[in-house]
């Protein structure tokens, strides 16, 4: 298909370059910022434009790799009537660009991307559209450079994406503060990453409830103690370890 991605962030690189991989053809990127827009083109071999306007009419499939707040109201400035235009968002319903075409919709990796991490990691796809006879062109989209292609409304996405959430972002805060402790104590961050692998490679066997371990979750209230002198002076290490160890000690009772 041809393609024009809207957008030069993490996203539509990451998406561009998988596309462009499996056979796609970039028209242009788009982006308000020409230097950005010209580095991704660069790497896209393709053209470049910073002005609407500008936009080729063109394409088959119009890549919308945007902010949340960027895809409202887009079609104030963006109108391709009969072209097939997608975003990427998840928690943005798929109407949000039915001012942009009818035949638009959601294309949206549940992954989290970042330009300068190779390789790319597996990238499952939640696909959606306001005209169902678009589903099946969304999806086999998707299909030509993911093995995990799902339908999902908007309602189902949004779920996913809380969870997305929690298992990323939030998990991932844990490990900013475990590395702000380990530098302040002089402990060494990376002798945790063996273990950090492992607790993720489990979920793949056993459900996370099965995996639980630690403390709390035996009930070993000498060891939450002694863990909790060691962070009296980290107020926010302290909250989520306090809240985090009641919250397993009682799942682990039920």
């Amino acid at each position: 298909m041809r393609m024009v991605i809207i957008g030069s962030g993490n996203v539509a690189t990451v998406l561009g370059s998988q596309f462009r991989e499996a056979g796609h053809r970039i028209l242009q990127v788009f982006s308000r910022q020409p230097v950005h827009a010209a580095q991704l083109a660069q790497e896209l071999a393709c053209g470049h434009v910073s002005r609407w306007e500008d936009i080729s009419p063109d394409a088959d499939v119009y890549l919308v790799a945007l902010s949340d707040d960027a895809l409202r109201g887009l079609g104030r400035v963006l109108s391709l009537p009969g072209r097939l235009v997608l975003h990427t968002a998840g928690s943005v319903p798929r109407e949000i660009l039915l001012e942009v075409s009818a035949h638009s919709g959601v294309l949206y990796p549940l992954q989290s991307l970042r330009r300068e991490l190779r390789p790319y990691p597996e990238i499952p796809f939640l696909v959606d559209a306001n005209d169902p006879d678009d589903r099946q062109r969304i999806a086999d989209l998707a299909r030509s450079i993911s093995g995990q292609v799902k339908e999902a409304d908007n309602e189902t996405r949004l779920k996913l994406h809380l969870a997305a959430v929690l298992v990323n972002n939030f998990t991932n805060h844990l490990y900013v503060l475990a590395d702000e402790y380990c530098r302040a104590e002089g402990a060494d961050f990376s002798m945790l990453l063996p273990l950090i692998r492992e607790t993720a490679g489990r979920l793949s066997r056993i459900a996370p409830g099965d995996a639980q371990t630690g403390p709390a979750a035996r009930g070993d209230g000498a060891t939450i103690e002694r863990h909790l002198s060691l962070i009296g002076n980290y107020k926010d290490i302290r909250e989520v370890y306090t809240l985090f160890t009641r919250q397993i000690r009682e799942m682990s009772q039920e």
